[in-house]
């Protein structure tokens, strides 16, 4: 009984982690979230499903997304392709040695200008095998080979706030300046009854301890 449920369990197990993992090598741009307007540093990671290196990888620019900059990865160059208007359609990195080996990944990092509206940027991305195989990450969210999604979501609102608050302090600040000032002469006032009490003290003391030397002399 036991040898029949580990011939049953272990194989169904290890396929079931075959699977997941499988599942979870999917080329992914990160963040899953930005903001309107913004410009953002994306992640792209690539990670090995087969048994060969990945040499290549294409990006297709989601719309509204415009590329800027990326940074520079040992061991690939990079490139794109442009429209009419000088924005980036695609870019590619592409390994100048062995690329990324079976069982590994490589992120690679570039800057773009998020849209003004909010909208779902899909980043549709081809995988170069050095076997001469591709992988079209492009397909919608639950297929076997799904494009990333970044939401793009609408930034929040801060010009109300801020002159709300601006308002608040210029007002704020008057009422303050004045009670500062009040209280300043107060204490001003305080301190100078105080050391006028004090000196007149002392004066009686020295006067009592004058008289009180003469009255010994006589």
């Amino acid at each position: 009984m036991i040898g029949i449920i580990s011939k049953v369990f272990i194989p169904t197990v290890i396929n079931l982690f075959f699977f997941t993992s499988m599942a979870s090598a999917h080329v992914t741009v990160m963040p899953k979230t930005s903001s309107t307007g913004a410009w953002e540093t994306y992640t792209l990671k690539v990670p090995v499903e087969k048994d060969v290196a990945t040499t290549k990888v294409t990006v297709k620019a989601p719309a509204g997304v415009e590329i800027m900059s990326y940074q520079p990865v040992p061991g690939w160059t990079y490139s794109s392709e442009k429209d009419a208007s000088g924005k980036v359609k695609t870019f590619t990195f592409e390994a100048t040695g062995e690329g990324i080996l079976s069982g590994q990944f490589q992120q690679f990092e570039f800057v773009a200008k998020n849209p003004e509206k909010a909208t779902k940027a899909a980043w549709d991305a081809f995988q170069y095998y050095k076997d001469g195989s591709i992988v079209e990450w492009t397909g919608e969210e639950g297929s076997d080979s799904p494009h990333s999604i970044t939401d793009i979501i609408k930034a929040a609102t801060t010009g109300q706030h801020s002159s709300q608050t601006t308002e608040h302090s210029d007002k704020t600040p008057t009422k303050d300046n004045e009670k500062t000032k009040t209280e300043v002469t107060e204490k001003k006032t305080e301190t100078s009854t105080s050391l006028s009490l004090i000196l007149s003290g002392l004066a009686a003391l020295l006067s009592f301890a004058a008289l009180i030397i003469a009255i010994r002399k006589k």
